[in-house]
């Protein structure tokens, strides 16, 4: 372990988390989500294991592998600035994973990564069926991931699932073992009601992360009540998938139909527009500089 740097996203992160104002991440799952993403100046990006997965055709069952995620957070880091907050799932087995797995996303550039207490292999936070590690498993694999990391700013967050296995009093009693355990952010993952947010953020003795989005478990919570409840951090990890998935099938139903999206107008991003989300500009200008040459050995 080193001492922290300067100037890093995680540094970056961990100062941001010392603001009242509460950070929103969207869910992004590739490196473009990530650039178009950053085009709205939102200050920190989500890489969604459950959007991942599903980019890969496969629904959010713990189906992908350590490496095949590690692809895809690679492109998300890559594709801007900003600090990515990772999904590492259930850190893809025992303690001695989540030692290799914090290794690994910690050098692939993210600045925090959550790991969740659901056995492996693991299922969406918001479906039925999921089931737990003990709290002493758990405790063993936060205590590999801390011993894992190289960078102190690397945010180490950790996610109960037992609002549905144990009731709301199991998770706020996981999540307080969890942050006396040294977790920089809890995530008390699927309440159930605007009540179970307020007695989460009341009862739970750490900083909190809360997930946000249309159709869970969760009701939906305007950013503000959020940070007044005293939560840091809102993801929103399928709003941007959800929406390209509906524009892609109204694509393809107007292709099969008339041969051509461009009955869909503005909704279709122009030609451009596409190139200068992958900044093809600067690419351009590398081109011209490296075939001139500068007159290096």
């Amino acid at each position: 372990m080193t001492a922290a740097s300067h100037d890093t996203p995680a540094r970056r992160l961990r100062d941001r988390l010392r603001s009242a104002e509460l950070l929103v991440a969207p869910g992004v799952f590739d490196g473009l989500s990530a650039r178009i993403a950053a085009t709205v100046a939102f200050e920190a990006l989500y890489a969604s294991g459950g959007a991942i997965a599903r980019s890969a055709g496969v629904p959010d069952l713990g189906l992908l592998n350590l490496t095949e995620v590690l692809a895809r957070v690679r492109e998300i880091v890559d594709a801007t600035n900003l600090p990515v907050i990772a999904d590492a799932d259930a850190g893809y087995g025992n303690a001695l994973n989540v030692y290799r797995t914090v290794r690994e996303f910690e050098r692939h550039g993210v600045a925090a990564l959550h790991l969740e207490d659901q056995v492996s292999t693991k299922k969406c936070g918001h479906y039925a069926g999921k089931q737990l590690v003990s709290v002493e498993e758990m405790m063993g694999k936060l205590r590999a991931a801390q011993e894992a990391r190289r960078d102190l700013d690397l945010v180490l967050i950790a996610r109960t699932d037992a609002r549905a296995v144990e009731g709301l009093d199991g998770a706020i009693r996981r999540g307080n073992a969890y942050a006396a355990a040294g977790a920089d952010l809890v995530f008390v993952e699927a309440p159930e009601s605007e009540d179970e947010l307020r007695t989460i953020a009341r009862e739970v003795r750490g900083p909190l992360l809360v997930n946000m989005f249309q159709g869970g478990r969760t009701p939906l919570v305007a950013p503000g009540a959020l940070a007044a409840m005293g939560y840091r951090v809102m993801i929103v990890p399928s709003d941007l998938q959800r929406a390209a998935i509906r524009a892609m099938q109204e694509a393809a139903a107007a292709m099969k139909a008339t041969g051509t999206a461009s009955g869909m107008g503005a909704r279709l991003a122009g030609f451009n527009e596409r190139d200068t989300l992958v900044d093809l500009a600067a690419w351009q200008r590398r081109e011209q500089t490296y075939a001139a040459g500068d007159g290096s050995p």
